[in-house]
């Protein structure tokens, strides 16, 4: 029988919310978060295929993390998708359930300060050439900062 893990404080705080959702009836945030948390299940369950490249290794903070992520992104194409089709009432949907999710990765998001440290470094040890800084950057900041957010940020400190 496979051993129950214990969640992590992202789930737990997701699990909080969507009950005072349910007590507030937010039906819109009351979505947004059981759908976070069955994105999280799932990618949990995808590891017990065999198939799967990541089969067997457990869940960890950063997967979730990594999930809300995934999760922000499709909502920003689908507003993108939405407003060149004009479809106002969807874009307003879409953008708020983002804010709703964006707020689980603010205490994890690294500030502008601190992905310009990091670009520094690998720009003082590497030179000023961004095809040798950004896959580093990128690999430093994966899962606490925006890629394409630090794309801009090392475009600007290596010219």
């Amino acid at each position: 029988m496979a051993e129950t893990r214990q969640p992590f404080p992202i789930e737990l705080r997701l699990r909080q919310d969507i009950t005072a959702a349910q007590r507030a009836r937010d039906q819109v945030k009351l979505d947004t978060l059981r759908m976070a948390l069955g994105a999280i299940h799932n990618l949990e369950v995808a590891r017990t295929d065999r198939k799967n490249a990541d089969f067997g290794k457990p869940l960890t903070e950063a997967d979730c993390t990594q999930v809300l992520e995934q999760e922000i992104k499709k909502r920003r194409q689908a507003i993108e998708a939405y407003q060149k089709g004009g479809r106002l009432e969807l874009v307003e949907k879409e953008q708020r359930e983002a804010s709703i999710l964006q707020a689980y990765l603010q205490g994890t998001q690294l500030s502008d300060e601190d992905i310009r440290a990091i670009v520094a470094g690998f720009v003082a040890e590497h030179g000023k050439e961004f095809r040798k800084v950004m896959p580093l950057a990128a690999k430093e900041t994966k899962g606490r900062a925006n890629g394409a957010h630090v794309q801009q940020i090392v475009r600007e400190m290596t010219q």
